[in-house]
């Protein structure tokens, strides 16, 4: 059973939306944020990342920086660029990007579940990263940035959300990045009520994108013990067959001494190495490699996906336990220095120039990751690698606040 929530939502002033909202705080780095936000005093980084306001010598984390968020935070909702609903609702808010559209509920889902499974998560999560938002959200009384869920698809749902986006949005702009973003709120008691029973029959929800976002407000609840508004979490909830998953790829600092001709010796016994120069892999358990200044398509040899099932038959699994670890000598991922990783949205010309560029030996691209396997790994109580997915489109920071 999953239980959704309405709220009354901290929401942009509709001409001001695409001033305000911006692209989630941790896919970007602090100088690429101040870059973006540079000349217009509206941008939501100013609160999700309010670092940038500050001598670069300030650590991400220090104490001042969330004070400088709340404060931002604050005027925003003071000079009214953000102004609260007056009554719960939920909200639908569709993307569009390029030839893809997807529609999503916006709600809060409960803490409790989250803790209790009933919200499947897939990912680890660095502490780090969970103390930086518990003490975001502390700092602003508020969720400002939410969880990205996702459901498996209900056409029961699906004729709701279709026929009330059939009306002109009350919200609507195209971002910089091209990416447009709509919203409608949903307020009718009779709309609320099928909403919260139509999820009810939902058996759970995963996360597909926040799970720190996730973590951190289960951690915020439980301290206040449920006060408040603190029991919800912000989330917005899409059905699995409309997501958009792209592949997170690798990038290899150096060959651990191998020459070029002896790496490629050991990649042989593990792949059948085929020529062409395709960059991209087209299918699971094809890998593109990036090396000497051209591609190669690597396939992994049935005998090595003989018998694997679920985390173990990824291909990034296959990649770091029959090639980075053995070959290259990258045992735990999450803490080498000698590996990056590069999300699908900024294609295979960015590995290419890492690699030419010198600051990198070699490149993998990956193919991505299919819902259905991440769904079935976390029904299973499964973790998957890091960066095994990256979503897209983003969901945008201040298009919905969800004060506690």
């Amino acid at each position: 059973m999953a239980l959704v929530n309405p709220f009354a939502a901290l929401r942009p002033q509709p001409e001001l939306a695409a001033r305000i909202c911006e692209l989630p705080y941790d896919v970007m780095s602090s100088e690429e944020a101040r870059a973006m936000a540079a000349g217009n005093p509206l941008s939501f980084l100013r609160v999700s990342k309010p670092e940038i306001e500050l001598s670069s010598t300030v650590h991400p984390y220090a104490p001042e920086v969330y004070a400088r968020g709340a404060a931002n935070f604050r005027r925003l909702i003071a000079e009214g660029a953000l102004r609260q609903d007056s009554a719960p609702a939920f909200y639908l808010y569709r993307q569009v990007m390029g030839g893809h559209s997807q529609v999503g509920l916006v709600a809060t889902t409960s803490c409790q579940e989250y803790l209790d499974g009933v919200i499947r998560r897939h990912e680890l999560t660095r502490p780090d990263k969970e103390d930086d938002r518990v003490r975001h959200i502390e700092a602003l009384n508020a969720q400002t940035g939410p969880a990205f869920l996702a459901y498996r698809a209900d056409p029961t749902i699906d004729g709701f959300v279709a026929a009330r986006t059939a009306v002109p949005p009350a919200v609507d702009f195209t971002a910089a990045d091209g990416i447009r973003h709509s919203a409608w709120a949903v307020g009718e008691s009779s709309d609320i009520e099928f909403l919260r029973a139509a999820f009810a029959g939902i058996p759970r929800l995963y996360i597909a994108d926040g799970h720190h976002r996730s973590a951190a407000a289960a951690r915020v609840f439980q301290a206040r013990k449920g006060e408040g508004n603190s029991a919800w979490f912000l989330s917005v909830i899409f059905p699995h067959d409309q997501l958009q998953i792209l592949p997170y790829h690798r990038v290899v600092k150096d060959l651990r001494g191998l020459l070029q001709e002896d790496f490629l010796v050991r990649l042989a016994a593990v792949f059948e190495i085929v020529g062409g120069d395709v960059a991209a892999p087209v299918r699971k358990h094809e890998v593109g490699l990036y090396l000497g200044g051209r591609w190669r398509v690597l396939r992994f040899r049935p005998e090595r996906l003989a018998g694997r099932n679920g985390v173990d038959a990824l291909d990034v699994s296959l990649l770091q336990e029959l090639v980075l670890a053995p070959i290259l000598g990258i045992e735990n991922p999450r803490t080498s220095e000698r590996i990056s990783f590069v999300g699908g949205i900024r294609g295979t010309p960015e590995l290419e120039r890492l690699v030419n560029s010198g600051d990198y030996a070699c490149a993998f691209a990956m193919f991505p990751t299919d819902i259905a396997d991440l769904m079935a790994i976390a029904d299973a109580g499964g973790i998957m690698p890091p960066k095994s997915t990256w979503f897209e489109p983003k969901l945008r920071d201040g298009m919905f606040c969800h004060l506690i």
